[in-house]
């Protein structure tokens, strides 16, 4: 649906992004994290036609953003950092004017114009002059003007700035619901608004991608470079507790299993216990062939688990100094 290739953006010398490629499939939720100043803005205003690039394709829908900008446009739900509200206006004059824009039939204003209010959580603002509304409910407002045209595709930047932690939840279910029929798009630093809504998140850092984060009940199960490579932040460690063995004999043995990179002792120990951090490559899964070197040497096997990465450390290695 969102096909990004080689695209880089000069603001003068300064280079804002630098040859980024990803793509996001038809019915997809995306975040894009970053750090402030990382090139989110500036990717999501070429996706909307809003600015050319200097360099790289990128089509939406499969219509070229450069060369059928109009095509894109009709196709594609913008709703911009700083929300565009006539805010004299009431929320349905609004919202009508928007749709005429939009180049909505007029037969089809009324039915379009419900359906936006009614998705949006508006029916009970509809009449109220926007001026008027709380700063959560301008966000939905601006969400509705983004579906007025019943667009295939959103792009969302930062759509929960600046809200209260109530409001934030709100607009976060609405973005999953919307998500059910479009493919979405939307910037973020709000690690925990992106887990919980998102199935995937691309990291930019200084205009660079430096990773395509799979997610899984909000937890990152793997991770891609740009080159579609499995990066090593994502290698899970896994923590050994056994006892009645030698430390030396046992460091020795399971470095000798395929796929282990490492095995370090823990400095803590505690009656008889010995406990081992044991680095794998991401290449398989160690556990079974662990248990089973442990218990065919006697050893008695307290406790293995595997010590997790969390999404903020992940985020924080992927946008590192190093992570380039």
């Amino acid at each position: 649906m969102i096909e990004v290739q080689n695209l880089s953006k000069n603001y003068g010398p300064f280079q804002a992004l630098k040859d980024i490629s990803f793509s996001v499939d038809k019915g997809q939720i995306v975040g894009f994290l970053g750090p402030n100043g990382a090139g989110k803005t500036t990717t999501m205003r070429i996706l909307t036609c809003f600015m050319p690039a200097s360099v790289g394709k990128v089509s939406v829908a499969g219509y070229d953003v450069f060369k059928e900008s109009r095509e894109v446009r009709k196709r594609i739900g913008y709703l911009p950092e700083n929300i565009p509200l006539y805010t004299e206006m009431t929320v349905t004059k609004y919202l009508s004017y928007m749709a005429k824009i939009r180049n909505v039939p007029r037969k089809h204003i009324k039915e379009r114009l419900d359906i936006a209010i009614e998705s949006c959580g508006l029916i009970e603002r509809r009449n109220q002059i926007i001026g008027q509304l709380s700063r959560g409910f301008r966000q939905r407002v601006g969400l509705a003007q983004a579906l007025i045209h019943e667009p295939e595709v959103l792009i969302l930047d930062e759509p929960t700035s600046g809200l209260d932690p109530r409001q934030i939840v709100e607009i976060r279910e609405l973005i999953k619901e919307l998500g059910k029929e479009r493919t979405i798009l939307f910037s973020t630093h709000i690690l925990p608004e992106a887990s919980q809504t998102c199935e995937r998140l691309l990291i930019i850092s200084k205009g660079k991608i430096t990773g395509d984060v799979q997610l899984s009940n909000g937890r990152a199960v793997s991770n891609l470079t740009p080159t579609n490579e499995e990066t090593d932040a994502l290698i899970k460690p896994f923590t050994l507790v056994v006892a009645d063995g030698e430390s030396d004999e046992i460091i020795e043995t399971l470095s000798n299993i395929p796929d282990v990179i490492s095995v370090e002792q823990s400095e803590v120990c505690t009656d008889d216990t010995l406990t081992f951090h044991i680095q794998s490559a991401p290449t398989g899964d160690i556990r079974a062939a662990v248990a089973k070197t442990v218990v065919d040497r006697g050893w008695n096997l307290l406790e293995m688990r595997t010590d997790e990465k969390s999404l903020e450390e992940l985020f924080l290695s992927l946008t590192s100094e190093t992570a380039e």
